[in-house]
């Protein structure tokens, strides 16, 4: 898989992109990269990279994330080291951005340094089966207002059709027809399609860039004391 020094994953909310950032960040860890993600979510609270702290940690990631992240306190504030992604280039740096227009305002103070650096990839992460995604139209749209909202331009889409629990690789391959009319439509490559770990397995050798993933677990999910019992993973 081809990587750039700057990855950042940005899409409608929901779509699922923090589990895929999480999940490349990891990638790259275990290729031997020197690696670091930032979660620049300031739209959503309650699914953050910061869930997946210590698989981070144990993999040498580093993470930089919110001060109140998974807290009580929500607070539309990004943390000032976030800037030593764009500004460190021995550091590949993977960054989660907020979902749609809003979350992406947030990306504006970094967009200077990403462009004079020109070593980047902007994902979109796309998933038909979200209800203000439903068509290739209607994630151009989102994808033109993302761009307006944060300056940067997006340069290839990430197929992340899934139904939760629900999904399977027809799932997946049912919408291979949706990504090759929004690439159609966006003058944009499908660079990668991510699935969870048991659905890739089903998928491989059928879809190029294939991204299997191990499912982010919600803060709120996990259990606050021992003995209890803990939900599912959800795709967020």
């Amino acid at each position: 898989m081809n990587h750039k020094r700057v990855t950042l994953f940005a899409g409608h909310y929901g779509s699922g992109k923090t589990n895929i950032a999480v999940n490349y960040a990891l990638l790259l860890a275990r290729e031997g990269r020197r690696t670091a993600i930032a979660d620049l979510d300031i739209v959503n609270p309650y699914f953050r990279t910061k869930d997946s702290a210590e698989e981070l940690s144990a993999a040498g990631v580093e993470l930089i994330s919110p001060q109140f992240a998974n807290t009580n306190v929500d607070l539309p504030a990004l943390p000032a080291e976030a800037y030593r992604l764009v500004e460190d280039r021995s550091l590949f740096a993977v960054m989660d951005i907020g979902g749609d227009d809003r979350g992406a305002y947030a990306l504006g103070r970094y967009t200077p340094f990403i462009l004079a650096e020109d070593n980047f990839r902007m994902a979109f992460v796309a998933n038909p089966y979200r209800p203000l995604t439903r068509t290739p139209e209607d994630a151009l749209a989102v994808m033109r207002e993302i761009e307006a909202a944060g300056g940067l331009p997006f340069t290839d889409i990430v197929n992340n059709a899934n139904l939760a629990h629900e999904t399977t690789p027809e799932t997946v391959l049912a919408a291979v027809p949706y990504m090759e009319k929004l690439s159609e439509l966006s003058g944009l490559p499908v660079w990668m399609t991510s699935a969870e770990e048991t659905v890739a397995e089903k998928l491989h050798g059928q879809v190029p860039g294939l991204l299997p993933m191990k499912l982010q677990e919600k803060y709120f999910d996990l259990p606050e004391q021992k003995g209890t019992p803990k939900a599912g993973p959800l795709f967020g």
